[in-house]
């Protein structure tokens, strides 16, 4: 006899795709979990800044509510969470300009903050009865992932530099890929366009060690500190407060990811789409929607892309089957003609730089 528990999970089984692991596009709620490690002594000055904040973010589009606790065991321990109307208005929130400058009063007060972004997938009590009645959005089925984090950073370099920093950044020595028992840098590539440059890696494991790992080691404080005269952007690498400012702008973070399963890895390419001022979500979306129905036509080249976006600048990041050329546009005409519209210049087709895999990842 089958139970109706057993029934349900052969349904998800069935229609969960396994192609998409990653997507900020499902339109379901999001719970954002920050952990803050304040400054002993600090108790107090943190909590004004936060309560600051939080009449800030109040007003913030998509913002649903927030609660700020502190650790019962540790009083310089502290966690605040925040729910959402879903991940894209968050997302245009944390990594936009007015965020960084707004959370700047809490710098002074506080020694380490690591966040965590989750869809509410089920729910129980007076919220889960919202949901059933179609008031609270939640994530359909859980997403099947391959046990790899994506991220990508971006910066521009001064017009004229652009080969000399392609050469500094292709020629350095690879970082030690170990971080620790449960994490290892898998794979980093670097593509430039124009005076752009990305930087994508993929880790398994903990994202925010292995960023720390390799900002420490010699090899790559050598790269960054030789590429230092030609950005555009100053920074100290000295400086935490600088150094935190510049990595913060030049996060480039990952919204989606789909994958052709059983396949080996293919050519990797990348493509930059500069959008119209606030329509960088909106472009990332239908990349992220043309890539999925790609990923299930066999005649495809697109064994995986990873559509990354910050703002107005959005990428791109493909692997593809032998030597051939993944199409800029959606194959759809009218997919086609609104990513045409959201462009403030024409899509184009970065130059790889380098691209390296670890041993064993």
């Amino acid at each position: 006899m089958t139970t109706t528990s057993e029934r349900l999970s052969e349904t998800l089984t069935r229609e969960v795709s396994k192609r998409v692991s990653q997507s900020v596009f499902d339109g379901s709620r999001l719970r954002v979990v920050l952990l803050v490690d304040v400054y002993d002594g600090a108790q107090q000055q943190f909590l004004e800044a936060y309560e600051q904040l939080c009449n800030q973010v109040a007003s913030v589009p998509g913002h649903v509510s927030d609660q700020l606790c502190q650790s019962i065991e540790n009083p310089s321990q502290w966690l605040i969470t925040s729910e959402w109307e879903s991940a894209p208005p968050f997302l245009t929130w944390v990594n936009s300009e007015e965020h960084v400058q707004m959370v700047q009063p809490l710098h002074s007060c506080v020694r380490d903050t690591r966040s965590l972004r989750f869809h509410v997938v089920r729910e129980t009590g007076g919220a889960a009865r919202q949901a059933a009645s179609g008031e609270r959005r939640l994530q359909a089925h859980p997403r099947i992932g391959d046990g790899v984090i994506r991220h990508a950073l971006t910066f521009t370099v001064k017009p004229g530099s652009e080969e000399k920093v392609a050469k500094i950044l292709a020629d350095y020595s690879s970082p030690n890929a170990r971080v620790d028992d449960s994490t290892r840098l898998c794979r980093t590539s670097l593509f430039l366009h124009g005076n752009r440059v990305v930087r994508a890696i993929e880790v398994r494991g903990d994202l925010l060690a292995a960023l720390r790992h390799v900002a420490r080691q010699p090899e790559v404080r050598a790269v960054e500190e030789a590429i230092n005269p030609y950005l555009e952007q100053d920074r100290d690498l000295d400086d935490p407060e600088s150094a935190r400012v510049f990595f913060t702008r030049a996060a480039l973070p990952a919204v989606h990811h789909v994958s052709v399963h059983d396949e080996p890895e293919g050519m990797r390419q990348a493509l930059s789409y500069p959008a119209r001022s606030g329509c960088g979500m909106r472009l990332a979306e239908l990349l992220a929607q043309a890539d999925s129905a790609a990923a299930e036509d066999p005649a495809s080249p697109i064994l995986r892309s990873t559509v990354f976006q910050r703002d107005d600048v959005v990428v791109r990041l493909v692997d593809v089957r032998g030597d051939r050329d993944v199409e800029v546009l959606p194959r759809d005409s009218r997919a086609a003609a609104e990513v045409r519209e959201l462009l403030d210049a024409e899509a184009a087709r970065m130059d790889l730089i380098t691209d390296r895999r670890s041993p064993d990842a």
